[in-house]
């Protein structure tokens, strides 16, 4: 589960494994826990996103994690200000042949909040429907769980299409 930082990522991991909201600060590293959504179980690294972590998103990936069946990108759709470069975050990693072929769920996040971009004009800001099957948007709000049930519902879905 990637992002930039303070989108909602460890918000997301800890919701889905506790069930709960808990403190968090920014992830330096990565966090990695094993959850239970639906009918699969989840081994979930929650990457760091900061900037300087960023740098090393696509090499730390391949080393920590060589083969991974999904891709999660949380963003936080109320900062207007720092969607362009989330998304072109998202583009990139995407573009990397590790993550090209992998079922992606992008988790619009803070979908509660003032400003908050809803999830069809994220979908046409990303050229979502000239692109991949494998990859769903899915509006979310972190601290109460919604959308997330949704969005895991579709990733389960998917893997299980593909036989993952």
């Amino acid at each position: 589960m990637v992002g930039l930082e303070a989108a909602g990522k460890t918000t997301i991991l800890y919701r889905l494994k506790m069930g709960l909201n808990v403190a968090t600060a920014s992830t330096l590293g990565y966090n990695e826990e094993t959850i239970v959504v639906g009918s699969k179980e989840y081994v979930v690294w929650d990457v760091g996103g900061l900037e300087k972590m960023r740098e090393y998103w696509r090499n730390y990936i391949k080393v920590h994690f060589p083969s991974p069946d999904a891709t999660v990108f949380v963003l936080d759709s109320s900062d207007e200000g720092r969607l362009g470069e989330a998304l072109a975050e998202w583009k990139s990693l995407v573009a990397d042949p590790t993550h090209a072929n992998l079922p992606c769920l992008i988790l619009a996040n803070k979908q509660d909040l003032p400003g908050a971009l809803p999830p069809d004009r994220l979908s046409e800001m990303l050229g979502l429907n000239s692109l991949s099957l494998l990859i769903h948007l899915q509006g979310t709000i972190s601290l109460t769980a919604t959308g997330l049930p949704e969005g895991f519902s579709w990733l389960n879905s998917i893997l299980d299409t593909l036989g993952r």
